[in-house]
């Protein structure tokens, strides 16, 4: 399937953790190369391991960023799936409400770093693949470059406080296991 902003895609708790992909992935669905997908429960689940990790954070620091992705992507947020857990058959059991969630918005495709955890026999019954974020961004980036191009540099004139130029952006990028989305997007820069 042709990406577009039909073609839609639950992002996995964990490519929402990650700040830099996670404004990558919202940036490309702003600029109309996917739908994105979430529920409650994956946001609940990114933003808990973000708390665990930074004890400088608390909730209601993270609250505007959630409220923000909801009200960017009024669609975004998957409901109805729960009745859909107790019947799927993942490695990790608590990885299940992401499959509901995908199956309930009929996404394509799951991105996520834990594609063991989303066997292909499992996900494929449901039309559904899985993809790692690398792959899923230059996917759409090879489908609509300038596009996506663009999406990156308006990203980037976000990043006001402090300022980040593009290149350290990437490197950022490529240190999260980016290395083709931020090759391209270096190429892109000449």
């Amino acid at each position: 399937m042709l990406y577009s902003k039909n073609y839609c895609a639950t992002l996995d708790a964990c490519v929402l953790y990650p700040a830099p992909l996670r404004d990558l992935l919202l940036s490309f669905a702003q600029a109309g190369l996917f739908s994105p997908k979430w529920s409650e429960q994956i946001q609940d689940e990114w933003t808990r391991n973000l708390l665990k990790r930074r004890t400088d954070l608390k909730r209601h620091h993270l609250n505007p960023s959630i409220e923000a992705m909801n009200h960017a992507f009024p669609d975004a947020d998957v409901k109805g799936y729960i009745h859909l857990i107790q019947q799927l058959h993942l490695p990790d059991s608590q990885d299940r409400h992401v499959l509901a969630a995908a199956i309930q918005s009929r996404s394509d495709v799951i991105v996520t770093y834990n594609l063991k955890d989303f066997p292909d026999s499992e996900v494929s019954q449901h039309k559904i693949k899985t993809q790692h974020p690398d792959v899923f961004l230059v996917n759409l980036f090879d489908l609509a470059p300038q596009q996506a191009f663009s999406a990156f540099e308006r990203m980037v004139a976000r990043l006001k406080n402090p300022p980040i130029p593009p290149r350290e952006v990437i490197a950022t990028l490529e240190s999260l296991n980016l290395s083709k989305i931020s090759s391209r997007l270096n190429e892109s820069l000449h």
